[in-house]
């Protein structure tokens, strides 16, 4: 690092949503220096390759094809190149790259630690991956067991035009889309879920700023090892143990049959949730977690500060 005790950081595409929300995130951390460039010259190559050069971490929060110049761009620095943590959908099933959960399974922490580039999470992922790795982990749900992945999500993650219907009272109260079954979520849900056949994912868009469920339903009589609902549990308990893992297990039977998105906005924490009823065979699996949160800024910060040793 530039400094003993400080790490240089440069968000590229700070004045985004996301890029907002990480350095409000970082103003407090007096072990790091965000480090900016004039917003005259944010799209001056040699500009950003100077502040490229004189940061330890880079976070890009930009759109896919932006993320993938930026990265050219740093790596033409050799031996001065910075670390890289990449919010985009660009480089998470790319090789040489470090999947930004950490709670992914027992290591992936010390792996984003020891790594030179991260890809961040997708936030609808981040639910899923959650729910389903420690079941096929743990053998409860084979690999290639047909999946279908419903979420809603407040709509800050849709970009600018979304958030601008939305604002302007323009958008619809509710909808589904990517209804063309060709997300660009679902490669790395697949891949980090351990899936071996591809799941349906049905995402939506609730008139609500921020804020987000993905829930899985199951018929538990479907999986070869026919758990009951308290095996399920047991299972997330146990890969969630880490008392430093963002990640914790609520009791479904205490949420009298209703959940809402938006109880973690603000935080960087995710809470998993089993609904179930053991008579009809029945469970629906539930993720919660703030979309800006662990979602996006929350894990970028979470893994800026493995990288950095914090």
């Amino acid at each position: 690092m530039a400094q003993a005790d400080k790490a240089k950081v440069f968000i590229d595409g700070e004045a985004g949503t996301t890029g907002l929300q990480i350095r409000d995130r970082l103003a407090g951390e007096n072990s790091v220096e965000v480090i900016s460039i004039d917003h005259a010259l944010r799209k001056d190559d040699t500009e950003r390759k100077e502040m490229m050069r004189e940061a330890d971490v880079i976070i890009l929060c930009l759109p896919d094809d932006a993320a993938r110049d930026a990265v050219a761009l740093a790596d033409s620095l050799g031996g001065e190149a910075p670390k890289i943590i990449d919010a985009s959908t660009a480089h998470r099933t790319a090789e040489g790259w470090v999947y930004g959960f950490a709670e992914l399974f027992n290591g992936q922490a010390d792996r984003i630690a020891a790594a030179a580039k991260v890809a961040n999470p997708g936030c609808y992922p981040t639910g899923a991956i959650a729910l389903l790795r420690p079941l096929i982990d743990a053998r409860i749900m084979p690999a290639d067991f047909a999946v279908t992945v419903n979420a809603v999500s407040g709509y800050s993650g849709g970009g600018k035009a979304m958030i601008a219907a939305y604002e302007k009272s323009e958008a619809p109260a509710f909808e589904l889309y990517g209804l063309s079954l060709h997300h660009k979520h679902v490669p790395e849900l697949q891949l980090y879920s351990g899936l071996t056949k591809r799941p349906i994912f049905v995402p939506s868009v609730g008139n609500f700023a921020q804020g987000m469920l993905v829930s899985i339903p199951l018929h538990l009589e479907s999986l070869p090892s026919a758990p009951n609902p308290a095996d399920i549990e047991a299972a997330y308990r146990a890969h969630y143990a880490d008392p430093a893992s963002g990640v914790r297990v609520g009791e479904g039977s205490a949420m009298n049959g209703r959940i809402e998105p938006q109880a973690l906005n603000g935080t960087d924490e995710m809470e998993l949730f089993v609904f179930a009823d053991q008579a009809f065979g029945q469970a629906v699996l539930v993720a919660r977690l703030d979309n800006l949160g662990k979602g996006a800024a929350g894990a970028a910060v979470q893994n800026l500060k493995l990288m950095i040793g914090l």
